[in-house]
């Protein structure tokens, strides 16, 4: 197998994990899948690293699978456990309308990308077009989600999306600036997490929707 083909085929998987994001109600295999997707964007920077001598990814692989793949994982767990609520409740859309959304934004997706000029052919049409697609489908699971950690995943799907154009398409960030993207979701978790664990004790519930309950 060719460095291009192991591109687009960790592109390929990162788009399944979103559409089985999207599918599923079990908050602990949601979470796995985000791992998985983190990991596969993991591997598109190692290789592009190999592929382009670009060493510095290397270190952008390391920071990802071990934040995105294993300690956020292990928090968002944790948190549920703490918690004690498990599943996703019934969406504002039902899986199958919700999966031909999603097919409808990564027609979008892929349309839109052919007019970068960077999406001229080869790997990088497929990383662009990949990358759209998460962006519109993690906006999508933010708005038709209730869970607050459903909600942050989609956020983190997002996030990914960024960081697969940044790693796979442009010359590449600072090491330093990666530092403190990396440092700046932590932090945002933690601080969701949070949020998360007073939003369970004030309304017995992860469902978001129940915010609009607040009085000032």
């Amino acid at each position: 197998m060719t460095s291009h083909d192991l591109l687009i085929l960790c592109a390929a998987g990162m788009l399944v994990s979103g559409y089985l994001i999207v599918g599923q109600k079990r908050l602990f295999t949601t979470i796995r899948l985000f791992a998985l997707q983190s990991l596969l964007l993991g591997i598109v920077a190692a290789t592009i690293a190999v592929t382009q001598s670009r060493h510095e990814l290397f270190v952008t692989a390391g920071i990802t699978i071990a934040m995105k793949s294993i300690l956020i994982p292990w928090f968002l767990m944790r948190l549920i456990d703490r918690i004690g609520i498990h599943r996703e409740i019934e969406p504002f859309l039902n899986v199958p309308v919700s999966l031909l959304v999603c097919l409808g934004l990564t027609v979008v997706g892929y349309r839109v990308s052919t007019g970068f000029p960077e999406a001229v052919g080869g790997a990088r049409h497929h990383l662009i077009g990949v990358a759209l697609s998460m962006l519109l489908i993690g906006m999508f699971l933010m708005v038709t989600r209730k869970k607050a950690i459903t909600q942050i995943l989609a956020l983190l799907t997002v996030e990914n999306a960024v960081f697969l154009v940044a790693v796979g398409v442009t010359p590449g960030m600072p090491l330093v600036v990666e530092l403190g993207i990396a440092f700046d979701v932590i932090v945002a978790v933690l601080v969701l997490g949070i949020m998360v664990q007073r939003i369970v004790d004030r309304f017995d519930s992860m469902d978001v929707s129940r915010l609009s309950q607040l009085k000032g």
